[in-house]
């Protein structure tokens, strides 16, 4: 009988896992998974409206479409009602966002903050994004996951619009408050601040499981590293939900590894788009992986947009991390590690019920002369999914259909990446050759920017942050009487 994942040297697999996430194993809590916006966004109003004392809202993307307000009416209530209210928002990811809608949770007593808007010279900034999905209540119960706001996640029945595939978790327990505890980092970087009488005190437990919070953060790869732990100790099976899947070189490796070593390693993705040409170009990346061993399945339903991993039947990974440079290495992300064995068999069975729903990718030689076909490689098909759920595009995701066939197009397959980079460099030689005195002074300019930025990086590093390293720097010495 194959030994399980933490069984032979549970001590070292511990020690490991904790340096990764920057985090200690929290025992005593009670979780629940939630499938899909209508499981997940009903259990985030419940909390919402059970707060007493403060609630605490973080996401990447809050619209303000139908399913925007029905949050932004739930948020007011409880400001009304004198509960503490802080809302913390990306500012590009929502961008499109009506300045209206911030103004009506201002106006009914809401403490609205935008992350990281546009400053000119922090590059950094700009770029890194806060791309977590929480809401606390009183420090003792939350939601975290990969749904952001809004009506893609909700679905229409009547108009048979499904909900977007997405994964939560909710948390009830001491583990609420590591959670809110990651909230309130990312409120001090927007600017905000808490008194004493929001901080949170010792929550009781409630239920059996142990989880860790991994609170990501740029430059730290914490959950990189947990995901290459997982990957690299799993004996058995390593099944994996992802949106946006462009595994960076080690852990692509990582993965090639651990499947080439006999572990079931199975990936489920989002399912291509209507465009034949854009489909077979996302796919390039897949060869080498399904060479090794990895299973690879397309998601046949809409969007799927869940972040998840259970490795072994025993630890389970949800959260905002997408496997992709911009998540693993750029952003601040927000997961959870839960070790429980129900829960983890819990995930495996709704894995299983959404490969079901996906078409299995594999390989088969090229229609060609038998000599011109050894040296050919070997075309990709997909096996028909046993259930497929009758959807009609919403107008939202018939826009972004496009743009998201694009991104993949550009950012899915490694070696895919040669293609933009080529035209990059052509347009640019181009530019340089038919306008030079023009491209000399927007290079210049550039350069200018980019050197005063990174100078000022560096003073922040050298003495502090800015704030602070400002402050010192215009303070006046203190007079003596």
């Amino acid at each position: 009988m194959t030994v399980g994942l933490t069984t032979a040297i549970p001590e070292v697999v511990d020690r490991a896992l904790g340096r990764a996430a920057g985090s200690r194993l929290i025992p005593g809590n009670r979780v629940r998974l939630l499938r899909d916006g209508p499981e997940a966004y009903p259990a985030m109003l419940r909390l919402i409206a059970s707060a007493a004392k403060w609630v605490h809202f973080e996401n990447y993307i809050i619209r303000d479409d139908a399913t925007g307000w029905l949050f932004a009416e739930a948020l007011a209530a409880q400001a009304r009602a004198g509960v503490r209210v802080r809302v913390l928002y990306d500012w590009l990811g929502s961008f499109a966002t009506q300045a209206r809608y911030w103004a009506f949770l201002r106006g009914e007593g809401v403490e609205v903050r935008a992350f990281h808007p546009p400053r000119l010279l922090d590059l950094f900034a700009n770029v890194s994004r806060n791309h977590r999905k929480l809401v606390v209540a009183d420090g003792a119960n939350a939601v975290t996951g990969g749904l952001c706001i809004g009506d893609e996640w909700s679905g229409d029945r009547e108009r048979d619009v499904l909900p977007w595939r997405d994964t939560a978790i909710e948390v009830v327990g001491p583990a609420a408050a590591a959670l809110d505890q990651a909230f309130l980092a990312t409120w001090r970087m927007a600017g905000g601040s808490v008194g004493e009488a929001d901080r949170v005190g010792e929550v009781p437990p409630a239920g059996e499981a142990a989880l860790r919070v991994v609170a990501g953060e740029p430059g730290r790869e914490r959950v990189y590293r947990i995901l290459e732990l997982l990957a690299t100790g799993s004996q058995e099976r390593l099944w994996i939900t992802d949106a946006y899947m462009v595994a960076p070189r080690r852990l692509f490796h990582t993965l090639l590894d651990a499947a080439r070593d006999g572990v079931d390693v199975r990936l489920l993705v989002p399912g291509s788009s209507d465009l034949p040409l854009v489909r077979n170009l996302t796919r390039v990346g897949y060869r080498d992986l399904l060479r090794k061993g990895v299973r690879i399945f397309e998601w046949a339903g809409p969007m799927l947009h869940a972040k998840t991993l259970v490795a072994d039947g025993r630890w389970v990974r949800i959260g905002s991390s997408n496997l992709n440079a911009s998540s693993l290495v750029g952003n601040y992300e927000l997961d959870v590690l839960v070790d429980d064995q129900g829960f983890a068999a819990e995930l495996e069975a709704q894995f299983r019920r959404d490969l079901a729903q996906s078409a299995e990718v594999g390989r088969r030689p090229l229609r060609a002369p038998e000599r011109l076909r050894r040296v050919l490689p070997m075309a990709l098909e997909r096996a028909p999914p046993e259930h497929s759920a009758r959807h009609e595009l919403g107008a939202r995701e018939r826009r972004g259909r496009t743009a998201l066939a694009l991104r993949t197009l550009v950012a899915g397959a490694r070696r895919s990446l040669y293609v933009p980079l080529t035209i990059l460099l052509i347009v640019l030689a181009v530019l340089f050759l038919v306008l030079p005195t023009t491209m000399a002074y927007v290079f210049g300019a550039l350069c200018a920017w980019f050197a005063v930025a990174a100078g000022l990086e560096a003073f922040r590093r050298r003495v502090g942050e800015w704030p602070e390293a400002t402050e010192r720097l215009f303070r006046r010495p203190p007079t003596h009487g």
